[in-house]
């Protein structure tokens, strides 16, 4: 068990770390590509973190563990929504573009009601799975399309401008120490990346050891241990994020993993192996759906999270937990 914890630990580091290297590389290449941090927090950064959901799910299933799968991917869209938004509004109130509000938002609780639906008669085969897929691809779509619609109105700053404090000297030129090279930023993204991954793997594991150890249902593992594992690198990602003033990149990090959790993970992994339902319930699902609406409400006062508003979707997520723990254990 002291083994165990220790690489817990080690786990978290990883996390923390690799999230801190990831966002400072994206935003400096979001800035270079005159793309929109919305836009990176939607595709780049939500595929990275949203790897470890990916390799934990397809392996559950392929293990015949689809309560732990779905419960995997339930669970962390559930936390992301509720935990992570919570937590980063917290740390500082989350400024939400009106576009963001109005088209990236609806995804995400499009998603989680297609799956709802999808997963209603308890199970997931390849049709549904392929259905996924099709939604993933409309995102993706649309995605690259805003990339082209709204990264050419991205003007570049005049020279000597100063950039944003919190990430960079004033007036960075490339290659000074203020702003880093190309190649230098990319590696820090590949860095992050690979240190979110093994972090993540590393908790999930030792975790999943500790709470099997004591006895806990393999459906409340997924939901919460495993899921809490796999939603670290959004969580460190979207705090960090939102501590250095980046709420686009936080909302967005969110916003793109719990479509890809849902849309792709879920697609992939009904596709190649069939999902029977068992320990996650319609209500888990339909907590994870509630979550999505709340945060798109909240977001529609102001445009902004507040801290309050952060506040109650930690308490929301807390309560949940504890029902869970109450009526699953």
């Amino acid at each position: 068990m002291v083994f165990d914890i220790i690489f817990i630990v080690l786990g978290v580091w990883l996390v923390l770390t690799g999230a801190d290297k990831l966002t400072d590389g994206a935003s400096a290449l979001a800035r270079r590509m005159k793309m929109p941090e919305i836009i990176i927090g939607l595709t780049i950064v939500a595929a990275g973190t949203s790897a470890p959901e990916l390799f934990v799910s397809l392996v559950s299933a392929l293990k015949g563990t689809a309560d732990l799968a779905v419960g995997n991917v339930v669970g962390s869209n559930i936390m992301n929504t509720m935990v992570i938004v919570g937590c980063a509004a917290v740390v500082a109130p989350m400024t939400i573009s009106k576009s963001t509000v109005r088209k990236d938002i609806p995804f995400s609780v499009g998603a989680s009601v297609l799956m709802l639906l999808l997963a209603f008669d308890s199970y997931l085969g390849p049709l549904d799975g392929i259905i996924l897929l099709l939604g993933f691809a409309l995102f993706m779509t649309y995605t690259l399309l805003q990339v082209r619609k709204t990264g050419a109105s991205a003007q570049p700053e005049p020279s000597g401008q100063s950039e944003p404090a919190s990430l960079h000297s004033p007036s960075a030129q490339p290659g000074t120490s203020g702003e880093k090279p190309v190649w230098v930023n990319i590696g820090w993204v590949v860095f992050g990346l690979a240190a979110l991954v093994l972090g993540s793997n590393i908790f999930v594991d030792h975790a999943s050891n500790l709470a099997l150890a004591l006895g806990i249902s393999e459906g409340v593992v997924g939901l919460t241990v495993v899921a809490g594992g796999t939603s670290l690198p959004e969580l460190a990602t979207s705090v960090v994020a939102a501590r250095k003033g980046q709420s686009a990149m936080a909302i967005g990090n969110v916003i793109g993993s719990n479509v890809f959790n849902i849309l792709l993970i879920l697609g992939l992994t009904a596709t190649i192996s069939p999902l029977a339902i068992e320990g996650v319930t319609s209500l888990d699902m339909s907590v994870m759906l509630v979550s999505a609406v709340l945060v798109w409400l909240f977001s529609f006062t102001r445009y902004k999270v507040e801290r309050w508003e952060g506040a109650v979707l930690v308490i929301g997520y807390l309560a949940y937990l504890a029902w869970l723990l109450h009526n699953l254990t």
